[in-house]
C-alpha cells in the first residue's frame, strides 16, 4: 500500500536507483520528488510498476503535504538524507 509522504526507490528511467517522496497518488501513477531532480513545483509523474516502495514513511513531511502546510525542496532533501543515509 503506498502514502503519500513514503520513500520509494525509482526502478526505470534516468532517475534509477535514486530515492523520493510520493507527494501525490492519482490511479496507477504517483508523483515524486526528492527536492532536487525533481522539485515540488515540477514533480515526476511515474507510474506504479517503476517504483520500488519502501516501508519508510516521514510523518513530518506527510502532515505537511496532506495539510497544504509550507514545505521547501530543501526539507525533502534534508529528510531523504536523514532516512536513506545519503547525500542528495
Amino acid at each position: 500500500m503506498l502514502s503519500i509522504g513514503q520513500v520509494v526507490y525509482c526502478k526505470a528511467g534516468r532517475d534509477k536507483g535514486h530515492p523520493f517522496f510520493i507527494t501525490g497518488i492519482e490511479g496507477e501513477y504517483v508523483f515524486i520528488c526528492d527536492g532536487k531532480r525533481r522539485s515540488l513545483i515540477r514533480p515526476k509523474k511515474k507510474k506504479i510498476k517503476h517504483i520500488q516502495p519502501t516501508k519508510t514513511v516521514d510523518e513530518n513531511i506527510r502532515e505537511r503535504l496532506e495539510g497544504n502546510l509550507y514545505l521547501k525542496d530543501s526539507d525533502l532533501r534534508t529528510a531523504l538524507a536523514k532516512l536513506t543515509g545519503s547525500i542528495i
